[in-house]
This record gives C-alpha cells, structure tokens and sequence, in this order.
C-alpha cells in the first residue's frame, strides 16, 4: 500500500496518511504553470467536482479543473463505502418542524444513489458495488425504539424502507433490529472515484493535478483562480473542495467546517464465520449512536469499521494518520459487535476530512457574481455529491435551478452557527453513547 505508514500499538495494524481502499494512481496529470482561459474553472477534483466537469463538458463547455493532489484525493476515496437513500438528519424533529425539507432530503437521498448507480453503468465502472441496501441499525432497545419513530417519519415523507428486527433484515445477533434503506448498497470508494476521474481525463476537461488554489478573485467580467505556478481566467467558478472550502477567502462564511473520520479495516474472515454470526445479508450498517458507528463486509470478506468519533478541524486542514486511540475505540467497537472475531486483526486504518454544514443538508449558492458552490457531503457525500454537482452544472448553462436542487440553494450566504459543530459537542455525544452501551450490557 503506497502512502506513509507508521508503525501502530498493534503490530498488525499499517496506519497510512492516504485511503486504504486502493492505490495512489501513477498517472498523476502536470501542473498548471501557464496562464490560461477557460469558460468554467471547477476548484477540487473529488465526486462533485469531477461530476460537475463532466457534466459541463458534456453540455459543450470548455472546462479547466484543478486539483491539489490528484482527483479523488480526499474523502471521496477515503469514505465508509456505503451509498445510502437514507437522508442526513434527525427525521422525527424534521417530521414536526419541517415536514417539507423531510420530504425534499428524502427525494433528494434517493434520486442520488439512482445518480451513482447510472454513472457506474453508463462509464463501466469495476468498483465492486453490490445493491444490498443499508440498515440503520440497533445495538441498545432505545436505539430500536428510535429506529421505529425514525422509520414512520420517513416512510410518511416518502421513503421506501423496511423495519425488522434482527433475524428479519439478517444482522448480527448482537443487533437487535433497524431499519433497512433497500436503494443503495456497499462499494469500494476508491475504485468507483478512479474509475470517475478516468473518465474525466477522457472527455476533454483539462485536468491539472498537483495544482492548490491560492485564490479565487471576482472581477466583475468573470473571476480569476492563482495556483502557486499559474492561473486561470474563466467566465465563471465552480467550488467544489468541500472540507477545504473555508480556506478560500471567497467562500461564504460558515457554509461548512471540516471534520476528520476515521475507517479501520480487519483481515479476511472466512464467509461461513461471518454468516454465523447472523449477519447474512451483508447489507451495511449504521448503528444509530449520536455518532454512528458504520460496518462494511467488503468482497474479500475483510470489514471495514467506521465513524465512532468526529474531530473538527482548523484551517487550513491538513493530512494527518489516525489517532491510535481513536483506532483502539473503532476496535474495540468492531469486538464488541462481533465477540466471535476477536481473534481477527485489524490490518489497515486511515481518515479523511468530509465537510459539515450547519443543517447537515447539501447547499449550493453562488458566493459572488460569478463564483458558485456545491457541498453535498455531510457523510452521504458518495451519493449526494456528484448529483448535487451535476446539478449546478445544469444550472449554469440553462439558468434554471432544478427542483432537486432548488431545496438546497441559497439566495443569501448568511450561514449561523452551529449547535453541535464543536469539540466539546461532539465529545459530550460520543460519552453520551459509550455510557448507553454500558447500560445496555448490564
């Protein structure tokens, strides 16, 4: 596996700065080092800006997409791999305060993961999808209890789901039910964002790696985009680098802060194991903790383990390896739900900055007259964001807001603060789920 590794606690386990998913690609575009014009400069090459850019070539368009890395760097390879029709959000609250939005997150969820589903086929893409669905699922009888409230919100809201307890949706006999999202299923990221970006450098964009935006700059007749090497005149400016968007000065003020999740990943497990411990239909789980803990049976038959814990980041963000008690935490999680594979090493760990917003929706606006942004991550970004993408480039080169889209634009960028998007918040939320674990094991 190519990237920094260090060694861990647990000698078995390789810690490294990049995904764990696949390799770095070896086929690294130049740099921009000239000057050069455009009609759309598209700043960040993950799901939504590459989508954005393919989209905006198909409708003509001459497009320049720049990226710091290489495309798919960022959390776009880095994520659970599991694409969900499950909308973010608390579905009960949203159900009383705004039944409206429900619904609207609810189509919007949906029509994504159609969106993935068709750009896998339409670009064949080998990235080892399997449409077994997810399941928010229940390790605690106030979890299950949660997940029944949670299933009749969003079923009256539109959803097409399935409530079961844990023989009927087949999960480990640790969990004791949930509610299954049948759209959707498991992949591995890394290959579906590869598989995306080689399509990109097929179709006429002009693709510049190894390229940082220093600056994007409005002047009235189009906008200006400074890389340390070069720059780039375009009539207009699509930002498409999520976690990183507040280190452009351009961006609107608390449109999104970073967070840093972390994945572990176990060896292989013999198939028959796995089914016995009940998890038979290899759907991918999201326990419904305040802050989820995700379970991904991979096609070799290793498990990738997820989430648990969130740590926000200050700009400017930076690659960082996983924390060695955030990946004890993730392991004991992992034994915890599975006390029949204690004896299965936990081989890989990594992390990746996905992008928050304050109401935990995908937002799109334009930060000036001729500068535009999309985020549509908030840990659903694998569906949501190359969707939400297209969907802006639609938007600019017919003027009209599609009504998936029309939810999620901002005529303002006046952004509040957040409640929960701190620290201190989300550690008091992490305790709050160890202490719910405990009681439910007495």
């Amino acid at each position: 596996m190519n990237g920094s590794s260090l060694p861990a606690e647990d000698a078995d386990t390789s810690y490294t700065t990049f995904t764990g998913w696949v390799d770095r690609p070896t086929d690294l575009t130049a740099s921009l080092d000239a000057t050069i014009s455009c009609d759309v400069t598209v700043v960040g090459g993950g799901l939504g800006g590459m989508a954005t850019a393919l989209r905006l070539a198909e409708r003509g368009v001459d497009v320049v997409l720049l990226e710091s890395d290489f495309c798919g760097y960022g959390a776009s390879s880095r994520n659970a791999g599991q694409i969900s029709a499950k909308p973010t959000g608390e579905p009960q609250i949203l159900a009383k305060t705004n039944p409206q939005l429900l619904r609207d997150l609810v189509r919007f969820a949906g029509r994504s993961v159609q969106f993935a589903e068709d750009l896998i086929k339409q670009l064949g893409i080998e990235c080892d999808y399997e449409a077994v669905g997810n399941v928010g699922a229940a390790v605690t009888k106030g979890q299950l209890r949660k997940a029944l409230r949670d299933a009749q919100a969003l079923s009256d809201a539109g959803a097409t789901l399935q409530f079961g307890d844990q023989h009927e949706l087949g999960l480990p006999d640790t969990f004791l039910g949930g509610v299954l999202t049948p759209a959707g299923g498991t992949m591995n990221p890394g290959m579906f964002t590869l598989g995306v970006r080689a399509a990109l450098l097929e179709s006429g964009v002009r693709v510049f790696e190894r390229s940082p935006v220093q600056s994007v700059d409005d002047i009235g007749s189009g906008a200006t985009v400074t890389t340390p090497l070069g720059r780039v005149r375009a009539k207009k400016v699509v930002l498409a680098n999520n976690a990183w968007a507040p280190e452009l000065a351009i961006t609107p003020q608390r449109v999104s802060r970073p967070l840093w999740v972390n994945m572990i990943e176990t060896g292989p497990v013999e198939r028959e194991r796995i089914e016995a411990t009940g998890w038979t239909s290899r759907s991918g789980l999201a326990t419904k903790h305040n802050v989820m803990e995700s379970y991904h049976v991979t096609p070799t038959n290793t498990i990738a383990v997820g989430v648990r814990r969130l740590q926000i980041g200050k700009n400017p963000i930076a690659d960082r390896i996983s924390d060695p008690v955030v990946v004890a935490d993730l392991t004991d999680a992992f034994r915890a739900r599975f006390p029949s594979l204690r004896d299965v090493p936990v081989t890989k760990t990594w992390g990746g900055w996905i992008a928050m917003t304050s109401s935990r929706a995908p937002v799109a606006g334009k930060a000036s007259k001729n500068v535009y942004y999309a985020i549509g991550c908030n840990g659903h970004g694998l569906g949501q964001a190359p969707y939400l993408g297209s969907l802006l480039a639609d938007r600019l080169t017919t003027d009209e807001i599609h009504p998936d889209m029309r939810p999620w634009w901002q005529s303002g960028n006046h952004f509040p603060r957040s409640l929960y998007l701190h620290n201190p918040v989300l550690r008091a939320a992490w305790l709050a789920d160890r202490i719910g674990d405990r009681r439910a094991g007495r």
